[in-house]
């Protein structure tokens, strides 16, 4: 395919234009299939090179430009938790803190500020097992349900908070770099949409590798990728969070005291004031 210059309009308002016309429930990744073809054929001109390139290019853009009033909501919602906890400093409540916040941390705060905006948000933790198509592995993110649209019903919004790095390679070339730098590093949208560029992505990903005559890892094709946010056959999604408050990691550096006394007798212990019990340091 991507033999003139219009083709890869015309697969973009093919791909889009299905999309409008029956909405997000349709399974957008049966309607980019023929991207692959594409990553398949041997490039024999700089030209159909660049022209692949560009429609790629083109279909990201147009997914990501493609939103709902509930994406932008939630979208808002999530870059103002992260400008204030930027704004207050990076923390992290580990037994170890990490001094640059880790992920953990930081989708746990994010999901608080969330959920005290009464949004439905949860962490979900994605595990599957190998087989003879996939690698085995896990992954977290945050999601959301919303159901403020009874013709709709529930709407799945997840919020991936490095989405680029996800997709990156040590040894992509180029023009795959710059697809990635389209992506955002923070992404809030329906899983549909996601679904969407992730189709894309790997199949951007499989022709990187092609022309460079190298072989594209097991966790980098789509069923891998897909397994993490979408799930497979076999794959387990849980829930793994609960709420819990917001605390500076100067907090937690070392536990509070504590008194040495049996938890038995811990009424009696705050009823005497003279009682002095002295705090034992956690290293």
């Amino acid at each position: 395919m991507f033999r003139n210059s219009n083709s890869d309009q015309i697969l973009s308002d093919m791909v889009f234009g299905v999309l409008e016309e029956f909405g997000d429930q349709v399974q957008a990744e049966e309607f980019v299939d023929e991207i692959d073809d594409a990553g398949d054929e041997n490039s024999s001109t700089a030209e159909e090179n660049k022209e692949f390139w560009e429609a790629q290019e083109k279909l990201v853009q147009g997914t990501l430009c493609r939103t709902s009033s509930i994406e932008s909501t939630i979208r808002n919602s999530t870059k103002e938790a992260i400008k204030e906890l930027k704004a207050a400093g990076i923390y992290c409540r580990c037994p170890k803190p990490v001094e640059e916040g880790c992920r953990n941390c930081l989708q746990r705060e994010i999901c608080n500020s969330l959920r005290n905006l009464g949004y439905n948000c949860v962490i979900r933790k994605s595990k599957w097992r190998s087989s003879p198509e996939i690698l085995p592995g896990e992954h977290t993110y945050l999601e959301v349900m919303d159901n403020s649209c009874i013709k709709k019903g529930e709407v799945r919004i997840v919020i991936e908070l490095n989405l680029r790095g996800e997709f990156e390679m040590a040894r992509a070339s180029q023009e795959y770099n710059h697809l990635i730098s389209q992506l955002p590093e923070v992404y809030v949208g329906k899983a549909e949409r996601l679904q969407a560029l992730i189709k894309i992505l790997c199949s951007a990903a499989k022709k990187c590798m092609k022309d460079k005559k190298m072989h594209l890892g097991p966790w980098r094709k789509h069923k891998y990728m897909k397994a993490k946010w979408l799930g497979t056959s076999g794959s387990r999604m849980a829930e793994t969070t609960s709420a819990t408050p917001f605390v500076p990691v100067a907090e937690f550096s070392v536990r509070p005291p504590r008194p040495k006394a049996s938890l038995l007798s811990i009424d009696l212990v705050g009823n005497l004031p003279k009682l002095h019990c002295p705090a034992v340091a956690v290293v």
